[in-house]
């Protein structure tokens, strides 16, 4: 069982960064690939990034590749999210989840997830 919180979201100008972070609990945690995905009103969820169990592969959506960069640190089970030059188009709440399967890109995939934070980009 994996629990997650995420947290640092809130209101930014376009061109502004804000860094998401997710705080997991669970003694296996290292052992789970992370990802975080996005979903704005009246659309549906979709990938944003994800991270092997050991942080050597990341795995990006072309809109945010070379804009956002996702990385973890297993021993304070945790998972982040730097997200530059943002858009008023990553506008979302962002999700943290954690999936045992091979299938990163698809939130079907994903065993567990946070209760979302909102991202706010204004134009």
């Amino acid at each position: 069982q994996v629990q997650l919180v995420e947290s640092g979201g809130g209101l930014v100008q376009a061109g502004g960064s804000l860094r998401l972070s997710c705080a997991a609990s669970g003694r296996t945690f290292s052992s789970y690939a992370m990802g975080w995905f996005r979903q704005a009103p009246g659309k549906d969820r979709e990938f944003v990034a994800a991270i092997s169990w050991s942080g050597g592969r990341q795995y990006y959506a072309d809109s945010v590749k070379g804009r956002f960069i996702i990385s973890r640190d297993n021993a304070k089970t945790m998972v982040y999210l730097q997200m530059n030059s943002l858009k008023p188009e990553d506008t979302a709440v962002y999700y943290c989840a954690a999936t045992s399967s091979d299938g990163i890109y698809y939130s079907r995939e994903y065993n567990y997830w946070g209760q979302g934070t909102q991202v706010t980009v204004s134009s």
